[in-house]
């Protein structure tokens, strides 16, 4: 009896060990993959996500996110149609509701149009996507590109009352040219930010500029980011410059990227975000400032490749002093419009890798 109870007691403990060995490896494996980085950056590929839109920025301390294309035209049009205006942020926005600023290119003017055909390239999103952009968290959105214009003059005022109307903020384009060159000021938790939209025009027709008396976007010259920065930046703590350029598809930044860039840090600006190749682009540390050519698409119905189907976003924290940290979360497009974040490592690794060794 004696020992049918002591082994007995010993297989009850055995189940025991065996359940906390099993409980423990279980929550371990459930833990999201990091990738280790050197600082300032904190690399992770699989972030843990709000369920609210709760902020835990500190005081003094901002945190935005940055995403690349957002195209809500074509068969993106015809998805939202078969679904809702909300349908392509549904699996993002929880992410997106993380940051006290969230910004983004948008690559269509919101105004009435015609169904635009798979293949056009002539794009408009019928009004009410502002609503779906606000609703997903957008703050701030770049409208300096190459298809803000497609419509015409009253595309770009149409596109600019929508995004008002809902608060949304916008920099590269106005209804001139002083307007469409002003600094967009930001104050957040007690730090001041100025943003710059600029549009290269190697990628528009001359009449896709603003001037003096016609709205369009805001043409790149290393002359104007230099004057606009040196003066952006007697007014703000952080300057942050947008530029839209590049050769479409390349996973590498042309001369043209790289000298505007590199003017707008040597100005004195703090961070140069860049979009319009439709791919990840390599990462370049510049005199201690980051530069990120191409965040590649984010909302956009490309899938002709791999690549055009991914995307980086980027959430930067800021003090006054400066970018303190950068962590990149990688995105996949499905269903041809809805970006989610990447859970799988190794597509997550393969992502982060064209960012290149300055990450």
């Amino acid at each position: 009896m004696k020992n049918f109870k002591l082994i007995a007691f010993l297989s009850i403990l055995l189940i025991l060990v065996l359940g906390a060995a099993l409980f423990y490896y279980a929550k371990g494996s459930a833990q999201s993959y990091h990738f280790a980085s050197s600082q300032p950056a904190n690399i992770q590929a699989k972030p843990e996500v709000a369920e609210d839109s709760s902020k835990q920025t500190q005081p003094n301390q901002v945190t935005i996110i940055a995403v690349g294309d957002i195209m809500l035209s074509r068969s993106v049009a015809a998805q939202i149609k078969a679904h809702d205006i909300y349908y392509p942020f549904v699996a993002i926005k929880n992410y997106l509701h993380t940051a006290d600023i969230v910004f983004a290119n948008l690559e269509n003017p919101i105004t009435p149009g015609p169904v635009v055909p798979s293949g056009s390239m002539v794009f408009h999103a019928n009004p009410g996507v502002e609503l779906a952009l606000k609703d997903a968290g957008f703050t701030i959105l770049n409208l300096a590109n190459n298809h803000t214009p497609n419509y015409g003059a009253k595309g770009v005022e149409d596109t600019l009352k929508a995004l008002d109307s809902v608060g949304i903020e916008h920099i590269g384009a106005g209804v001139d040219l002083a307007a469409a060159d002003q600094p967009l000021y930001v104050q957040k938790n007690g730090i001041k930010f100025a943003l710059l939209g600029y549009n290269d025009q190697d990628v528009v027709p001359q009449s896709y500029g603003a001037a003096p008396n016609h709205p369009g976007t805001n043409i790149m010259s290393l002359d104007k980011v230099s004057r606009d920065v040196k003066l952006a930046r007697q007014n703000a703590d952080i300057v942050i410059v947008s530029m839209h350029s590049g050769i479409e598809y390349q996973p590498n930044p042309d001369q043209h990227q790289i000298d505007f860039a590199h003017a707008a840090i040597d100005a004195g600006a703090d961070l140069v975000i860049g979009h319009h190749p439709h791919v990840i682009e390599t990462v370049e540390k510049y005199k201690g400032k980051y530069i990120f050519y191409s965040l590649g698409n984010f909302v956009f119905d490309q899938a002709f490749s791999k690549d055009v189907q991914e995307g980086m976003t980027l959430k930067l924290s800021f003090n006054k002093n400066g970018l303190t940290d950068v962590q990149y979360n990688p995105v996949w497009i499905e269903n041809l419009c809805q970006p989610n974040l990447v859970t799988d490592p190794t597509l997550a690794a393969e992502e982060l890798n064209k960012l290149g060794p300055d990450r």
